[in-house]
Formats: structure tokens, sequence, C-alpha cells
């Protein structure tokens, strides 16, 4: 099968790959510029974005980590991995993942706006009234990821009622990918909640609405999955771990040894402060979660809203902006590495160029 590219709002991505955004910095300007520039979709994850280059953006830090929600989501360090990622993909299609839970969401799309983002993609949430933060930037393609039929359903009908306009794209994520899951429990491993059983009555869905792209996340691997989610009706797929398994990903080495090592019984879904379960490799931490002897939880920075201040966080015993920020510094007693349920097959670390070659033309 030779695949078309896709078109999300004006923009055309010439490979109908779109990468995963990853936080905190697993998705920055290396990889997704380089995704970008090899004509993938490459996505700046906006969380933790006051981390960026040591800390250098975060105007304040406590305990040296970035102070509330306006220092961790730095306008700054964002603006910075946009120009960088610029340097490498030009004048190509670009995206940012902002996710709906955030404190600060309806700022940090303007910020990515004014930045120059092309594409905004937006899960953990229904987000209902995300065109009212790109009011003045008509250009801005708008993307949120949904896990089922339903969920595109209400928030086309809200958009279109309210903003007289409709998604330019969806993404329909399945229980297979890392962080975050659209799903209880439950149905994480209940066959009608598995990608290809979704794919179809979200692709007639978005037929309803006009017909936008859908693209398919969650588990996807190969050239073989991507063909297979075309067949059902796709218009292109997103990949995030696999991404990681690349020199450009600007993940610690630490990280990508974390998933290198992982065997298939290391990848687990765990609680989460955002509210959902989140998949991720069993690691020190887990352990010390467990046991209830995990770091101190003392909610510096005031990340996402459903944990109210640190209060979610201590019912599950972690705070989710620390541990992701030390994996991202490569801190393997206390990150939390997020995978979704194939990062045990990660063997190699290769280039975003011979990634995408493989995706496209098959191993």
């Amino acid at each position: 099968m030779s695949f078309k590219s896709l078109k999300i709002g004006k923009y055309e991505i010439e490979k109908p790959i779109v990468q995963g955004g990853m936080g905190v910095g697993i998705s920055w300007d290396q990889l997704a510029g380089t995704v970008s520039k090899e004509g993938g979709l490459g996505v700046i994850s906006s969380v933790g974005t006051g981390y960026y280059k040591d800390k250098e953006f975060a105007k304040k830090l406590v305990a040296d980590r970035p102070l509330s929600e306006v220092n961790f989501y730095s306008k700054e360090g964002f603006h910075e991995i946009v120009k960088n990622s610029r340097k490498i993909c030009g004048d190509k299609p670009l995206a940012a993942n902002i996710l709906y839970a955030i404190n600060d969401y309806g700022r940090v799309v303007r910020d990515a706006c004014e930045a120059g983002i092309d594409i905004i993609i937006t899960g953990a949430g229904l987000p209902t009234n995300m065109p009212e933060f790109t009011e003045g930037y008509p250009d801005v393609a708008l993307v949120p990821i949904v896990s089922s039929p339903k969920a595109l359903k209400i928030i086309c009908k809200r958009w279109q009622k309210r903003y007289n306009r409709l998604p330019d794209a969806v993404i329909l994520e399945g229980p297979k990918s890392g962080g975050h899951q659209g799903f209880t429990y439950e149905q994480c491993s209940m066959d009608e909640y598995q990608l290809e059983n979704l794919v179809k009555p979200v692709v007639e869905e978005a037929a309803l609405w006009g017909g936008m792209p859908v693209i398919a996340a969650g588990g996807i691997w190969d050239k073989n999955d991507i063909e297979a989610m075309m067949e059902l009706g796709a218009s292109g797929v997103q990949m995030g771990t696999r991404f990681i398994g690349t020199f450009e990903c600007d993940a610690h080495a630490n990280f990508k040894k974390v998933l290198l090592d992982a065997k298939e019984g290391d990848i687990k879904l765990m609680g989460s402060p955002v509210g959902y379960p989140a998949q991720g490799v069993v690691t020190n931490l887990t352990h010390l979660v467990e046991k209830r002897e995990g770091p101190a939880i003392k909610c510096i920075s005031n990340c996402v809203a459903p944990c109210n201040r640190g209060e979610e966080a201590k019912v599950v015993g972690f705070c989710i902006a620390d541990r992701l920020s030390d994996a991202y510094e490569g801190n393997l007693e206390t990150g939390l590495f997020f995978s979704g349920t194939n990062g045990y097959k990660l063997n190699e670390i290769i280039t975003v160029k011979e990634l995408i070659d493989k995706l496209m033309q098959g191993e």
C-alpha cells in the first residue's frame, strides 16, 4: 500500500504520520523539528516548558522546580522551543500538544498561537471551548483527541453551535497508548474499546460532520499496523513511543535505556493525579509508590486542574509534574517513564529519517 498525504486544515502533511506529543521534554525541538523536516507532523509537548535548557525559562524556582503553572508552562520556554524547531523544519507544518486538564489551558493555547504553531492538538478531557482561545488566528488548525464517537459528536455539536466551526481533524486514541487513557481501567482491556473496533464508528461520526480526517493512535508500531488502520478508514496515524527510540528524541539517555531494557510485562496501567489511568514502565518509583514510600508531595508547579493542588497526588502517591520532570532529567530512582503497551519492542536507537522510511516502506 502506498500512503497518501494527510490534510489538516490548510496544512498538508506529506507522510500521514503524526508524532505523539510527549512531556515533560520528550518531544521538544529536536524531535518535533526533525519529524516535520522529514515529512511527518512533529508535535511539541507544551508540558513543563520551564524545564527547557536546564530551567533557564522558569523565572521562579522552589526546590529547583518551576513555581506555579506560569513558570511550569513557561511562555518564554515554549517560544524558544518553537523557534529552535523552526531552525530544523523551516516552514513545514508544526504542531503543539496542549492537555485540556492543565492549569492555564487558555493561556498556553494563546502562547502556542503567538509562537507560530500551525496545529494544536488537545486531549485529557473534552475541549469543548478550544476555539475560544485561538480567536484571531484563523489559520491555526484544531485537532481534539477522542476515545469514542460520542465524544466527537459532543465536541462537533458544541463547536458548531458556539463558534460555527468544526475540528480540522480528530485523533482517536485507543487504550494501548502511552500516558493517560480516555478509558476506565476496566474498559482498557475490553474488546469494544480497542482501537481497531473504534475506528469505523468514529470515521462514520466524522462523516456526519463533513468527513474530517480521523487519525488513529495507540499501539501502532509498524507499516502493517498503519495499513490496518488505513483499511478501517483512518487518514493517518499518531505514534509516540516508537519515536523515543530515535537519536533526535529529546528524552534523556536513561529514559531511552528504560525502554530498551523493558520487557513485555513491565508496561502497566497505574493511577494518576490527572484522574485517568496512565500507562508506563514499572520502575523503582512504582515500587516506592506501592509501599507509600515515594518522594514527598509538595505541589510546587500546580500543573493540572484535576489534581486540586496536590490532593489527588496524595491519593495516588506521587506528584506527576515532579516525577515526569525527574524522568526528563534521567533520574532512574524517582522518574515516571510513560510508554505505550508496545514500548518493550524498542531494541535499537535509529534516526528519525530511518524510522519514517521503515514506517513508509516496511522493514
